[in-house]
């Protein structure tokens, strides 16, 4: 079977079964710091008693607009950068872009998958999705789009893999 990539930064030698991506709070941050820069950007000029020196509200936009793009681009990057998978023989997180983490971890070392959801993350669907293995290592990984059905799958998944039957327990 050919290796197919499903999104991710490189080929899976396994082929995905299940894919799941942070969530878009990642961007709120930033774009809040957009549009405070907006409100400030509004009010530039209107104070007349400022004129040999700068306008301070001009001031606060410019430098509102610039660490906007800075968060913008950091969430960017950090969403295209993290990948999370379940392929026919393992679980895999990446994450990072420069110093790269990445937990593999084979089904029959899974011993669970936890889901952490706030207010806001039942609201809007997100999560954070610990993974424990065998031996009491545990991964979390925060802001997972759709945490439940994720873990729904990826149990369903490991138990086939395992032979285990789902719901049962041992």
């Amino acid at each position: 079977m050919r290796p197919e990539t499903y999104g991710l930064s490189q080929p899976l030698r396994y082929p995905a079964v299940m894919i799941a991506g942070l969530f878009c709070t990642i961007f709120v941050p930033g774009a809040a710091l957009f549009i405070i820069g907006l409100l400030f950007l509004s009010t530039a000029g209107t104070n007349r008693n400022t004129y040999p020196r700068r306008d301070p509200a001009a001031t606060f936009a410019t430098l509102s607009f610039i660490i906007a793009a800075a968060s913008l681009i950091h969430a960017y990057i950090v969403r295209l950068s993290t990948e999370l998978a379940v392929t026919t023989k393992r679980v895999i997180a990446k994450a990072g872009l420069i110093s790269r983490r990445t937990v593999e971890l084979n089904h029959g070392k899974v011993e669970s998958f936890l889901v952490n959801q706030g207010i806001l993350g039942r609201i809007f669907n997100f999560g954070t999705i610990v993974i424990q293995g065998t031996g009491g290592g545990t991964t979390p990984i925060r802001k997972i789009d759709n945490p439940l059905e994720f873990r729904r799958e990826a149990m369903q998944i490991v138990d086939k893999t395992t032979g285990q039957v789902p719901g049962a327990s041992s």
